[in-house]
């Protein structure tokens, strides 16, 4: 007999059976007619050829074979069971499961610590581990489940679910008491001025380097790096300006020692959204942890969906 002819509506029988310890008693668990269980029963008897139950006062008992057989159904039947459960529900508080998000350097001190915060609170046992990814590779590995999410300005990303998370703009960051703060300057006025600073530019924001182009100031740039996080030590000593998020440009001003100017930049502003695949959206762990996320950082009240 091969795996392939067993029909696992007669297994449940079996099981019913097995565990009733009558045809009449499994029929009614099951919700099935009695000729209609006694019919899966003698099917399941033919592909075994052994008589599984015989008849007993009150009932029927099982043979050697059927009290074998018994430990293997009911633990295959158990673990579909709780694998058919386990999609329907997700319970953070026991949850082991792991998460991984596509974040950059940036995109990590600013959502990371508030997330953790509420991780350990919510689900101390799940797991987060993030990385960064080409944007060309962001929606591929979202659909094939290599990642759960991706945070962040993506505008070349498509064909995803997304939550708008906050809105954003970019300035231009500079160290405390910088020659250039000691003007004070406004609309078209600082525009025209920027031609004065020197600038540091990261590769991985391609829309700094594009503003930069714009103002045609590709020459002023001295600089190109990969990850914002060096940045501050950076700018903290030289006289660079860095094109950058105003959300950490004021984290890193909070500290001290900084100064942040808002020219009229082209492209300046920009939304900041939370990605994930159509395909894995009525996922219960995906949809807790978007729901969390969303409510933790969404500027907007409920933040709906959009492709």
């Amino acid at each position: 007999m091969h795996i392939n002819d067993i029909d696992l509506n007669l297994l449940r029988v079996f099981d019913a059976v097995y565990r009733a310890r009558s045809v009449s008693r499994a029929a009614d668990l099951l919700g099935l007619t009695q000729p209609a269980t006694s019919q899966g029963l003698t099917r399941l008897r033919l592909l075994v050829k052994d008589a599984l139950f015989v008849r007993a006062p009150g009932g029927v008992a099982p043979t050697p074979k059927a009290e074998r057989l018994a430990v293997a159904v009911q633990s295959a039947l158990g673990t579909l069971e709780h694998a058919l459960n386990e999609a329907e529900q997700f319970n953070p508080a026991q949850s082991r499961k792991v998460f991984r998000i596509h974040m950059s350097d940036i995109g990590e001190a600013r959502f990371l610590p508030d997330l953790m915060v509420a991780m350990r609170r919510l689900a101390p046992g799940v797991r987060l581990e993030t990385s960064p990814l080409a944007s060309s590779d962001i929606a591929p590995a979202l659909d094939s489940g290599r990642i759960d999410f991706a945070f962040g300005f993506l505008p070349t990303v498509k064909d995803t679910q997304r939550v708008q998370l906050l809105k954003d703009r970019y300035i231009v960051l500079l160290r405390g008491g910088h020659p250039f703060t000691r003007r004070r300057r406004s609309g078209q006025a600082l525009l025209d001025d920027l031609r004065q600073l020197e600038f540091v530019a990261v590769r991985t924001h391609s829309d700094t380097l594009r503003i930069l182009e714009l103002l045609q100031l590709e020459d002023r740039l001295r600089l190109t790096t990969e990850h914002f996080m060096v940045l501050p030590a950076i700018v903290k000593g030289t006289d660079l300006g860095v094109v950058m998020p105003r959300n950490i440009a004021q984290i890193f001003a909070a500290a001290g020692g900084y100064a942040i100017i808002e020219p009229l930049f082209p492209l300046r502003d920009f939304t900041v959204s939370l990605h994930w695949s159509r395909r894995f959206e009525a996922d219960p762990g995906n949809q807790w942890l978007r729901q969390t996320i969303a409510a933790l950082f969404s500027e907007t009240s409920g933040g709906k969906a959009t492709r």
